[in-house]
């Protein structure tokens, strides 16, 4: 059973919502002058409790997970793909390290429940559940036992990186399929379409993607229209998923502004929304992705990206990209001069 507290999340204070707004309106530039930064700089101070905040340090968490759905051919890329991205990973060699690199953002590497025997590398953490997920287009992709140790051990990973002082904490993942996870996931949740919700996950042709379509009817078929966060990850969810939504929740508690990255991301937080509704107000999302699911998630959280650039990669490189400018935000409200400070004339004279 999930213990006791810990899908609890306190709200986000509205004390200094007044002054917040008087200290951008303040500063040396007309009201409103700086759009959304002004909008994100205020959601970070309310985050921290501060007219000062600072977004110092942030970590970037990667969870791997397979999926036994893969046997079905919905992904272009072979299950073996998810062991060798671990590597690559660790290696420093995939996209999210280079832009972690070029950002100064740590790196955690966990192996959530990759396929095949139990990794073993310098550097990984192991909260391992089951060598991958069960096929779900024919059965539940996990026991309920499964599922509460999944959100578990993200839950403690989002609180320790949350005590560790960063500020910001960002979340992506590795795991062949689990495009078809997220979909799932977001249907039952949603309501939406599944046709509409299904994209080329790792680049399928025409063939493929029809492929996709049926085999996830089939598994839709078999569970009631609508679940809860729960029983939507259980029957359809990776363990990188569910870890990923306890992550979010423990981070949360931890006092740091989550980042949320893409489709799989934002998937994941709109079920850990679900369990902890207070969590909506400590979530900034990265980008749109171009996965077509994309939207209707962000729809469903009311959440207006940052970027939109195309992607649709994963490993959490959106909210890597987003990261400088919540940074830029927080360095706004905190250092920027006012008026009165800078000795210029506001517009009343």
């Amino acid at each position: 059973m999930t213990p006791p507290g810990m899908l609890d999340l306190p709200p986000v204070s509205s004390a200094l919502d007044g002054a917040i707004r008087r200290a951008l309106d303040a500063k040396t530039k007309p009201p409103g002058s700086l759009g959304e930064v002004e909008a994100l700089a205020a959601r970070i101070a309310r985050i921290q409790g501060t007219l000062a905040p600072r977004l110092r340090r942030c970590r970037l968490t990667l969870l791997a997970g397979d999926h036994g759905v893969a046997a079905e051919g919905v992904s272009a890329y072979p299950q073996a793909v998810t062991r060798q991205m671990v590597a690559n990973f660790l290696a420093g060699g995939a996209a999210a390290n280079v832009f972690a690199r070029a950002n100064e953002v740590d790196i955690s590497v966990v192996d959530a429940g990759v396929a095949g025997a139990p990794l073993a590398a310098p550097g990984l953490l192991s909260r391992r559940i089951a060598p991958g997920t069960r096929n779900f287009a024919l059965e539940p992709a996990m026991t309920r036992e499964q599922y509460e140790a999944s959100l578990r051990a993200g839950a403690e990973l989002g609180a320790g990186g949350g005590a560790a002082k960063d500020e910001g904490a960002a979340f992506g993942e590795m795991g062949i399929a689990n495009t078809s996870s997220a979909t799932l996931i977001a249907h039952k949740l949603t309501g939406a379409p599944l046709d509409a919700l299904t994209g080329r996950g790792t680049g399928l042709d025409d063939d493929g993607l029809a492929r996709k379509r049926r085999v996830l009817a089939r598994a839709a078929a078999r569970t009631a229209e609508r679940l809860d966060a729960h029983d939507a990850l259980t029957e359809y969810g990776g363990f990188e998923i569910a870890m990923m939504a306890g992550a979010m929740i423990g981070a949360a508690r931890a006092g740091a502004v989550v980042l949320v990255d893409g489709f799989i991301a934002s998937t994941a937080a709109l079920a850990a929304d679900r369990m902890a509704p207070a969590l909506r107000e400590y979530l900034v999302f990265a980008h749109r992705s171009a996965e077509p699911g994309h939207q209707a998630v962000l729809d469903a959280l009311g959440a207006s990206p940052l970027l939109d650039l195309g992607l649709r990669l994963g490993e959490g490189t959106g909210a890597l990209l987003a990261w400088p400018i919540l940074r830029a935000a927080a360095a706004m409200l905190s250092d920027m001069a006012s008026f009165e400070s800078a000795g210029v004339s506001g517009p009343d004279g």
